[in-house]
């Protein structure tokens, strides 16, 4: 059933870096009564930095007239290099590798909240509504959907779509009847940020560290340490994490000095980890966060309802894939549903996707889990073997960076296709 109007009406629920995207993908489809819903009472992304790699670029610029101009007004930083050191034990200073990937597909690192900025800017303020939570989901006996604000409201659409984070209100609705617990859960990692001038980076790290935009990690005993640039090179990100013994209680948790001391006992007589300890307490109410994913996940699908982003698979940051594959996501989605009328070529659509994007999603959330062991030099088989290292991480991103996005997109197409009788 279409809608009255002659139109397709979709609900986006959560207005993240994910449901922006999607909403950009579909604002073309004149078919389509699109409209966005964010909880808080404000549009807005929560952390620090993120990396676009190739991939998620080339997505990018499935949904937006350019990519370039997209991440250019986000003031992102061209990162076509990055270097991995070991940062503790009798090798601590020595290289392990250095990853070059130049031109279109060299990385990007951005604020992520400069980038929902930009995302945010094509959209008519009409389509964007903010301090929405939804409360319930219902199928109606027409086909279409009932969905339930905390503030009273009940709107009615033919599609919904949940952008709304690991703790995704749209996510219980489609697993609801599913077995075993598919709950975010903790992943085994913990991990704290800071954001500090390229001034204050210069002064405590030392220049030569900042002459050229490069990303800069260490793996050592229990723990990762990184640095990356962003706002144009004047913002530097710092990023520690490491191993989780304690995996209950809150996600959030204060951060102090004799934690991190703690953390990175056996590193402080290395390169960089007791600098770096001083520039991540140099923050008002310094904390850390327990690192969560999605283990598994059934289906992202229930009728005319699907989860995307981290909704669907939610994953640990050791591969930076996480934005990369909400993006990715977007571009399918919104190609899918700019071709479908009706509601049961939504149905195929939510299929289709669920056919091309649910394996990997899955494939990123196990990888980046066993990289994550991997940078904390605890792999049973590697440890901090700077050659066994290398061997080990060489190609472990190629199946995240290096598909054939277009080929991806006609994946989804023919199984749409097919599932319409149309192949």
């Amino acid at each position: 059933m279409v809608s009255g109007k002659g139109e397709l009406r979709v609900a986006i629920v959560g207005g993240g870096l994910a449901g922006a995207a999607l909403a950009n993908a579909l604002a073309n489809a004149n078919h389509i009564d699109m409209h966005v819903y964010e909880s808080d009472p404000e549009f807005s992304e929560r952390g620090a930095a993120v990396a676009l790699s190739g991939n998620t670029r080339r997505a990018l610029d499935v949904i937006f007239p350019s990519a370039n101009d997209l991440l250019r007004g986000a003031r992102a930083v061209t990162m076509n290099s990055s270097k991995l050191m070991i940062g503790s034990g009798p090798n601590a200073g020595m290289d392990v590798f250095e990853m070059t990937r130049p031109g279109e597909d060299s990385g990007r690192v951005v604020h992520r909240g400069a980038l929902l900025r930009e995302m945010l800017k094509p959209l008519p303020q009409s389509r964007l509504h903010s301090n929405k939570r939804v409360n319930a989901i219902s199928q109606r006996n027409d086909n279409m959907l009932d969905i339930r604000f905390a503030d009273g409201t009940t709107e009615k659409f033919d599609a919904a779509i949940g952008a709304d984070g690991i703790f995704s209100a749209v996510r219980e609705y489609v697993l609801q009847e599913s077995e075993g617990n598919h709950s975010p859960s903790p992943a085994g990692f913990w991990d704290c940020r800071n954001l500090v001038t390229m001034d204050k980076a210069k002064q405590v790290l030392g220049a030569a560290w900042f002459e050229k935009p490069k990303q800069h990690g260490w793996v050592g005993d229990g723990g990762f340490i990184m640095h990356d640039v962003l706002d144009d090179g004047e913002t530097v990100q710092c990023y520690m994490s490491g191993i989780e013994e304690n995996t209950t209680g809150s996600r959030r948790r204060d951060l102090t000095k004799s934690f991190l001391e703690q953390k990175f006992g056996s590193w402080l007589s290395g390169p960089v980890a007791e600098d770096m300890i001083k520039l991540m307490l140099d923050q008002p109410r310094p904390c850390y966060w327990s690192e969560w994913e999605q283990k598994s996940t059934p289906t992202y699908i229930r009728g005319n309802v699907c989860i995307m982003g981290d909704a669907a698979h939610a994953t640990t940051p050791w591969q930076a894939a996480g934005v990369g594959q909400a993006m990715e996501d977007a571009m399918v989605l919104g190609n899918l549903l700019a071709r479908s009328h009706t509601s049961e070529e939504i149905f195929a659509a939510f299929q289709a996707y669920d056919f091309v994007r649910r394996p990997r999603g899955q494939a990123v959330i196990d990888s980046s889990r066993e990289a994550g062991s991997l940078m904390c030099g605890r792999h049973p088989d590697v440890g901090l073997d700077p050659a066994k290292m290398l061997e080990e991480m060489s190609t472990r991103w190629n199946f995240i960076m290096d598909i054939d996005t277009e080929a991806h997109l006609q994946d989804a197409v023919k199984k749409f296709e097919e599932l319409l009788g149309n192949a």
